[in-house]
């Protein structure tokens, strides 16, 4: 799996707005080309849940801000990928624990998985620590310190973890809004917050 490119996979479903934040993931690239040594494919891949398409990628990302509700091809292939090795980093645009992405997709992984599947994940988790450290666990955004969406900053990630490893990484801290701005603006910023994106694509990427 190191071997190959890395490709920056999004995830496209049938209901809700699955297109967001649509500048995050060439910043993200970019910061895997400054930090990393990883051979990368410049550009995003957007494919279908339902295709078979997605057991060739070994990362993928979902987000949204509405309605999560898979059809029976999307169910069957998102546990089909999860359980045979796939990674799914699923993103709640809202950042807001009780918005309708959050509540539908946590639905939508308790049919497929159990009710008890999704769970948080230490500060101690390898995550943390898989390129940069982060000893206090997952950065704050800037949505989270203004007080935007639940008013709650987020000390935590959930998990569904497959045979010890995370299979599913669920965030209520909306990073690809965080993450969205064109990657020429990255030097103005005082620390460079997709560092953590990093550490997302190598744990995923098994590094």
């Amino acid at each position: 799996m190191n071997a190959a490119k890395f490709t920056f996979t999004r995830l496209r479903y049938t209901s809700g707005d699955w297109d967001t934040d649509q500048r995050m993931p060439s910043n993200i690239l970019n910061s895997l080309l400054e930090y990393t040594t990883i051979p990368i494919n410049t550009q995003e891949k957007i494919i279908d849940l339902s295709s078979n398409e997605i057991f060739a990628s070994p990362f993928c990302y979902l987000s949204g801000h509405k309605l999560v509700q898979f059809n029976s091809a999307e169910r069957t292939n998102f546990k089909q990928y999860v359980q045979n090795g796939g990674f799914v980093f699923a993103d709640d645009c809202n950042h807001d624990i009780d918005g309708l992405f959050a509540r539908s997709f946590e639905a939508q992984m308790s049919a497929l998985f159990g009710a008890h599947a999704l769970k948080k994940i230490p500060a101690t988790h390898p995550i943390y620590s898989s390129f940069f450290k982060f000893e206090k666990g997952p950065p704050n955004t800037s949505f989270e310190l203004n007080g935007w969406g639940d008013d709650l900053i987020h000390d935590y990630l959930k998990a569904i973890e497959i045979n010890g490893r995370i299979a599913v990484l669920y965030s209520n801290k909306d990073y690809g809004c965080e993450w969205d701005y064109d990657f020429r603006n990255k030097r103005f910023l005082a620390e460079d917050n997709t560092k953590f994106g990093v550490n997302i694509v190598l744990y995923a990427m098994g590094a």
